[in-house]
């Protein structure tokens, strides 16, 4: 029988590398895609000594041209049934300073590049009646006051487009869920100019813990999953809270308190 396959962003290193080793243990051929061609290499090589065949698409989606063949081979390889959403960048720069030339950056590979992938991938899967969508998030979508302000916000943005998706795409058979990590160790803080050793190892998560615990709760059937968070009900208890808000946020007239 064909093998499912399972496509991801950022699979060179880090959180997109480790998923990649699970999900080719777990029976999946493998779309990787990532800028270092090398690094690409190497990991194809490996998973397919291990009997996962893999596929290498280089590209930088800070690139428009880069996204668009990203999304066309999700929406033309009938045999993907899994997107790992998780290319990112961050950004330890101070709020107030943070240069426009890293805004752009990281809006065009977190927000711009996640949105336009995760939609693509939405309408191949719905019309496919099935298929799997996990977005990489952080736990500073919810927290974040915790890191810098342009990172957390497109984090929660890609949060908000999830759950916006969810009840769309669960109507037509396809799974979506938010992955919110805490600190985790990867080259991610490298990149952004902070040295991982330097953060608190009793809230630095490994990656294959966090990878791991996250396939978990996909197992689960939770929609947000935050690897850390001890007790689950706290985070249904805040999604109550801000569910229902809804009935009440649009009204033909000023709440009482506003009048007079």
């Amino acid at each position: 029988m064909t093998r499912p396959k399972a496509l991801i962003t950022g699979a060179s290193s880090g959180i997109g590398k480790s998923y990649a080793r699970r999900l080719a243990g777990r029976g999946y051929d493998l779309v990787l895609v990532a800028r270092d061609k090398a690094r690409l290499e190497a990991l194809a090589g490996e998973l397919e000594a291990s009997g996962a065949a893999s596929e290498i698409l280089v590209a930088d989606l800070t690139q428009s041209a880069d996204v668009g063949r990203v999304e066309q081979k999700l929406e033309s390889d009938a045999a993907l049934t899994f997107f790992l959403n998780n290319a990112g960048i961050a950004t330890v720069e101070p709020q107030l300073n943070t240069k426009v030339e890293t805004i752009e950056r990281l809006v065009a590979l977190n927000v711009t590049a996640a949105t336009r992938l995760a939609l693509a991938a939405g309408r191949a899967f719905t019309a496919r009646k099935s298929g799997t969508i996990v977005n990489m998030a952080s736990a500073v979508a919810v927290n974040p006051e915790r890191f810098n302000g342009v990172y957390s916000g497109s984090k929660a943005f890609l949060l908000a487009l999830s759950n916006a998706l969810t009840r769309e795409l669960n109507a037509n058979g396809v799974t979506i869920q938010t992955v919110l990590p805490g600190i985790t160790r990867t080259e991610i803080w490298e990149r952004a100019g902070k040295d991982v050793e330097t953060l608190p190892p009793e809230k630095t998560m490994d990656v294959d813990e966090l990878v791991d615990a996250a396939l978990k709760g996909l197992e689960l059937g939770e929609r947000i999953t935050i690897p850390s968070l001890p007790d689950a009900n706290d985070l249904a208890e805040a999604e109550a809270a801000r569910l229902k808000l809804g009935p009440n946020l649009s009204w033909q007239h000023p709440a009482a308190r506003y009048l007079g």
